[in-house]
């Protein structure tokens, strides 16, 4: 069992989760790290050396004395981009570099084609990594080199907007990225750094960024993102649950009631992504005669108060509001967050909230926070920053 598939009560005291109480400043010394995990002052000292051999953990000075010797504080190194980070849309890429404590030291966004290939996208977005950590594009594959001295990259992680065989870091059956189908992403990458690289589907790196921003305290959870597409990531027992092949939290081509059933990308009539994605929106208002070519466009419309964007955000939200009804009477978990360029559209927010309190169980909705994911757009990255950061401490 790895420390990714190990349950939550088993990781306790265990060197991800030191790791997390001081980058979180819920711990600052040996002993509260001693006090919050249970374990004996001589285990929990043992393996904050081991962190601090291995750069992740150093000690800051002299803390508060409590009558006897002055504890050493201790601190995650900071500052340094040390772990980089990709997080690769439809339509544009989120690149950013961050430190060990899961902050974005540097980002930025670009535009992709993705109809590119994989092998051009990729190779430009690596590229860009290395810019930002303070690589040499020119010098060598295009990425700067590994290591654990301060300031070395740790390692890089890849959010794809497509299903993602976790296990392989391989790409299968995309429905949106002609080309791609099969595509080892990791073998790929890791050809051209030598540092870990770590792939998984987008809706998982938010759900994996926004529940350690914004609710680590919570066991389980649900994050949904709707752009162009519709995804969505699984919080269970405080980790991300991936399901046996990769594919759990995939609704977008659950079945929704639709009359008539418009077609789907992947070759059904009905799915969800077909009914209420920002692609969907965009093609259902085109047929509707409104002169619309992309998602900021229909944004636009409903900011304005259009009617048929309007009605249509307000069909989508009941759409997504249906799904995920199935998924919390099923699931029940402590929040629903809505992340993703749809997050914002107040019409669809409202009639998925309803319909989520309509068609739900009580107690499933008793004590649910059904929000926005409050992270913003680096989102994607501090998941992914976070997946690589917890791959080097299991290594570690």
């Amino acid at each position: 069992m790895t420390i990714d598939d190990a349950p939550r009560d088993a990781l306790r005291g265990g060197p991800r989760e030191l790791l997390r109480w001081v980058a979180t400043g819920a711990a600052v010394s040996r002993a509260d790290l001693s006090r919050l995990s249970g374990l004996s002052p001589s285990t929990v000292s043992q393996r904050v050396e081991a962190l601090i051999s291995q750069g992740l953990l150093e000690e800051a000075g002299a803390g508060r004395s409590r009558g006897g010797r002055r504890p050493r504080q201790l601190a995650v190194p900071t500052g340094s981009a040390v772990v980089g980070a990709i997080d690769l849309g439809a339509h544009h890429a989120r690149v950013g570099a961050l430190d060990l404590s899961g902050r974005v030291v540097q980002a930025r966004t670009l535009p992709v084609r993705i109809e590119d290939g994989p092998e051009a996208v990729l190779g430009a977005l690596l590229a860009e990594v290395a810019t930002l950590v303070g690589g040499d594009p020119a010098a060598g594959d295009g990425v700067v080199t590994g290591g654990s001295a301060p300031g070395a990259l740790r390692g890089v992680g890849i959010g794809i907007p497509g299903p993602v065989q976790h296990s392989t870091g391989r790409i299968v059956s995309p429905s949106r990225m002609p080309g791609w189908n099969g595509f080892d992403v990791a073998a790929f990458c890791a050809s051209r750094v030598d540092v870990p690289v770590v792939v998984d589907n987008d809706a998982n790196l938010m759900a994996l960024g926004a529940h350690r921003t914004a609710h680590s305290e919570l066991d389980h959870a649900v994050y949904i993102k709707a752009g162009t597409g519709i995804g969505s990531g699984v919080i269970s027992s405080g980790r991300l649950h991936r399901g046996a092949q990769g594919s759990a939290g995939d609704i977008s081509h659950c079945r929704v009631v639709a009359d008539p059933a418009p077609p789907c990308t992947c070759g059904n009539a009905g799915c969800l992504e077909a009914v209420a994605s920002g692609a969907a929106l965009v093609t259902a208002l085109r047929e509707q005669g409104v002169p619309v070519s992309d998602l900021t466009g229909v944004i636009r419309l409903i900011d304005d108060g259009d009617r048929q964007a309007t009605a249509l955000a307000r069909q989508a939200g009941r759409a997504v509001g249906e799904i995920l009804a199935v998924v919390v009477n099923f699931f029940n978990p402590q929040v629903v967050a809505i992340g993703g360029r749809l997050a914002d559209c107040e019409p669809l927010l409202a009639s998925m909230r309803a319909t989520l309190y309509e068609r739900c169980l009580p107690l499933a909705t008793q004590t649910l926070l059904i929000e926005r994911v409050a992270a913003g757009q680096d989102v994607g990255i501090t998941g992914a920053a976070h997946l690589v950061i917890d791959h080097v401490v299991a290594a570690a």
